[in-house]
């Protein structure tokens, strides 16, 4: 296990977060989102390698070098780091790394080259078809100072910050439909829990498709009879009240990405769960959202959170969903 750097001056991060990399103010919490990648920003992508690997040696899952940073990092069209950066005491308190689709390169077996192909195998309708309309999300983190209630409004609203950045990069990208991932549960979360979860995941959200699927899927050890006990009913809020309600004598919770998740569509497709053996083991479930089915309350407050921070001026937003051809048309009035 290598030691993990020292924090990078903040000087050199500020100087790279420009005015041009700037995506936007956050709705709630007095944050700031930005844009960069190891090109424009290589000071700021050392930090973010930084608390990624503090981060997640916290939790139980890390690369164990002194840095979170891999290849896919500094590709030649690399992935971009959407960051949250905290302007009162000038600092990363979260992020995620995405590569849109037409950006993404092959290998010479035909396979794209994200940061899931060493897990997931892809089918040709996949490749075809959503590949070219996603946006693949990666790595994401909330610094652990910032992981607390107790650290205040700034720490609350980091994931909801996030969020919003996501939306801003689909909005800036017209023809970006899916976000594409994967949900990560650490080792040392609770085993029956994480059993409970991936259950729960399977029964209402797994992929009939066959779109895509884990080289070494992930096997229940749990009696099956015994969990469908616990998950008893049949429909989707009913069942997450039983999951919560299961875990809660377990001593645990859903782990807050799993949460928004689930909290995010009700028609979220999932792609089996594997191990990480480049994060420590960790438990990963790969997914599939389309952005105009998000839950509209979830969905449509970013969106006007994107419209409402990038546009002067601004007297009157109409935002209306065309679920036929799943596009989204803003009609914005000036002054």
């Amino acid at each position: 296990m290598e030691k993990i750097i020292d924090p990078v001056p903040t000087k050199l991060i500020k100087a790279e977060l420009t005015r041009s990399r700037k995506l936007m103010d956050t709705n709630k919490g007095g944050n700031e989102l930005y844009v960069v990648d190891c090109n424009n920003a290589p000071n700021t992508l050392r930090e973010i390698g930084r608390i990624r690997e503090l981060t997640y040696r916290e939790a139980g899952g890390c690369s164990g070098k002194e840095v979170d940073l891999d290849e896919y990092d500094y590709l030649e069209k690399p992935y971009q780091q959407l960051i949250v950066w905290d302007p009162d005491a000038e600092t990363i308190i979260g992020g995620y790394r995405y590569l849109l689709g037409k950006d993404v390169t092959f290998k010479k077996d035909g396979q794209p080259n994200v940061t899931s192909s060493h897990l997931y195998t892809f089918s040709d309708k996949f490749i075809d078809e959503y590949l070219p309309k996603t946006m693949e999300l990666g790595r994401s983190f909330v610094a652990p100072e910032y992981q607390s209630s107790k650290a205040g409004a700034k720490a609350l609203f980091t994931m909801d910050n996030l969020w919003d950045g996501i939306a801003g990069v689909l909005l800036s990208n017209p023809g970006v439909e899916y976000l594409f991932g994967k949900m990560t549960i650490y080792k040392s979360y609770n085993k029956s829990a994480r059993e409970l979860i991936i259950r729960f995941l399977e029964k209402h959200f797994m992929d009939k498709d066959v779109l895509v699927r884990p080289y070494r899927p992930l096997r229940s050890h749990t009696d099956g009879r015994l969990l469908d006990l616990i998950l008893r009913e049949d429909g989707l809020k009913e069942d997450l009240r039983c999951l919560k309600e299961a875990l809660r004598k377990l001593g645990t919770s859903i782990p807050p990405l799993v949460n928004s998740y689930i909290n995010s569509s009700s028609t979220m497709k999932i792609f089996g769960s594997t191990v990480n053996d480049e994060l420590s083991d960790a438990i990963e479930t790969g997914l599939m959202i389309h952005f105009d089915e998000m839950y509209p309350d979830k969905r449509d407050r970013h969106i006007l959170t994107f419209i409402e921070k990038r546009v002067p001026r601004l007297r009157k937003i109409a935002v209306r969903f065309m679920p036929e051809n799943h596009q989204v048309s803003h009609e914005v009035e000036f002054k």
